[in-house]
């Protein structure tokens, strides 16, 4: 038997997308699938204790969703916490334990070694991990649990070497596979392992992905990481039909997972008409990620006919400067675009700003905002510092710069050698030395706009490592910020009945 664990427990709880299909994957390859969902247990050590005392399972699955909030300066780092649960799992249970999931794709064979973890797979897990069970010699009818030692002498070798993506130790030493990234993408649609109907009246959305990758070479994403250079595209039919599991079980608000919706856009218009052609946007209600460009008013048109309320778009910037940093391009007249064309077709439009990069000054700052002010979106994310991943051109360009621990413009809430599996923020100096006031100042009260709210006082840096409890002071009042993570302001809402986008729910409640 195979058992996957949900290890995600931020507030608002999100729904294991990655962890359904994965589960459905491996039933279609004839295996026995339980699942563990921590994100929804109360008490998630006494629910480890008590499923490994009456089940013990061939293979344990962990899913790492996210290795922080992405948010500075809040700083949330969950990397603790997924090892006090492989640590107690240990305790229950014999059974290997693999890592995956989009969070740890970015940092797989880092997280390996920090958490004690068997293996690892990087990238897509539904054909790995059925290869995998396969090389421990699991089968719908095996009784037996597998070793780690079993086969390797007197026995069948085992060919871990074949398993894509897979992380394994040998001799003592980590040996990596290419990461799994198959050209062709196709996903089981029944979406019937997870408690979504509980997922989505606790966390207002349910997550469906389109497709996977992304060839844009924006400077500072770890996207391409976790899911591969090149999109690799689902069948709209596929698609469709998955929508239609999920609104069987009482589901109708969705969030496509896809990192831009619109890489390519032939994708995102065939998706479209695949949904209008079953009549689905007269049913679901749904929102989306999308790069600035390529958009105009047919895929507006076509997006709100099929069901699109809401579309969060990359902006980043609206200076040329800085938009040349991020390697975005786009220009300020597209986002102009993207702002009317939504509003033509009564499509609620974010702007997601990515403010503070490598050369951003009071002057770009300040274009940027007056920029976005006067387009006039339903809301504008003031998102201040970036989250530095490795192989990342940003990452490469300040390694050139000389040693990162001696960048000043690097922010830490840890001391000794730069860690990038922990949070490290760059904010570019020239913002002095209050960044986050100045963007308050210049937002100058405008509720349209996220904004950041001030660092505060980190954890010990002898502590080893902080949970997904930390906040940053006035994180969950929707007046201050959007990070997601443990907002109390979002909780309270979806409770009390609001469903969509976490950025629409937000914005909705700052009008109030």
């Amino acid at each position: 038997m195979l058992t996957l664990i949900n290890t995600n427990r931020m507030l608002p709880p999100i729904a294991p997308v990655g962890l359904d299909y994965l589960a459905g994957a491996a039933r279609q390859a004839g295996l026995e699938v339980e699942l563990l969902d921590l994100g929804l247990a109360e008490d998630s050590a006494g629910a480890i204790d008590a499923y490994f005392a009456r089940r013990q399972p061939e293979l344990v699955g962990l899913t790492f969703r996210n290795v922080d909030d992405c948010f500075w300066p809040g700083n949330s780092w969950f990397v603790p916490e997924l090892t006090e649960t492989i640590r107690r799992i240990r305790a229950c249970c014999d059974a290997p334990i693999v890592l995956g999931g989009v969070g740890f794709s970015v940092f797989a064979a880092e997280l390996v070694e920090l958490t004690g973890a068997d293996f690892g797979i990087r990238g897509d897990g539904e054909e790995a991990l059925v290869a995998l069970a396969t090389e421990l010699g699991m089968s719908a009818t095996s009784g037996a649990m597998p070793t780690l030692s079993a086969g390797m002498s007197g026995g069948p070798r085992r060919r871990f070497d074949r398993v894509p993506g897979l992380i394994w130790r040998e001799n003592g030493l980590l040996r990596s596979n290419p990461p799994a990234w198959p050209e062709r993408l196709s996903i089981p649609t029944a979406r019937d392992a997870v408690d979504n109907a509980t997922y989505f009246r606790r966390g207002g959305q349910i997550g469906v992905e389109t497709r996977r990758g992304c060839n844009r070479q924006c400077t500072y994403c770890a996207d391409p990481l976790a899911t591969g250079a090149a999109a690799r595209l689902r069948n709209p039919a596929e698609v469709a039909g998955e929508i239609e599991s999920l609104l069987a079980q009482g589901v109708d608000v969705l969030h496509l997972c896809d990192s831009e919706f619109n890489i390519p856009g032939h994708h995102a218009s065939a998706v479209c008409d695949e949904l209008i052609r079953r009549r689905l946007g007269e049913r679901v209600r749904w929102y989306a990620y999308l790069a600035v460009v390529p958009f105009d008013a047919e895929l507006a048109r076509r997006m709100r006919q099929a069901g699109c309320v809401g579309i969060n778009f990359t902006g980043d910037s609206a200076s040329a400067a800085m938009l040349a940093t991020y390697c975005q391009p786009h220009r300020q007249d597209d986002l102009a675009n993207v702002v009317r064309c939504c509003r033509q077709e009564g499509i609620a439009v974010m702007i997601d700003l990515l403010l503070g990069g490598p050369g951003e000054t009071p002057q770009t700052l300040a274009e940027t905002i007056d920029f976005v002010r006067q387009i006039g979106p339903d809301c504008a994310g003031a998102a201040l510092g970036v989250r530095l991943y490795p192989g990342t051109a940003i990452v490469e360009m300040l390694a050139a710069q000389g040693p990162l621990e001696k960048n000043p413009a690097i922010h830490r809430r840890y001391e000794g050698p730069i860690d990038l599996v922990k949070p490290n923020f760059y904010v570019s100096p020239a913002l002095g030395e209050e960044p986050a006031r100045l963007v308050r100042d210049l937002i100058a009260g405008d509720r349209r706009f996220f904004e950041p709210a001030d660092p505060g006082p980190g954890p010990a840096a002898t502590s080893g490592g902080w949970g997904r409890a930390e906040r940053c002071p006035g994180a969950g009042d929707p007046h201050a910020d959007y990070n997601y993570n443990q907002n109390q302001a979002l909780v309270d809402a979806i409770a009390a009945g609001a469903r969509g986008a976490y950025w629409d729910i937000l914005r909705r409640l700052r009008a109030t």
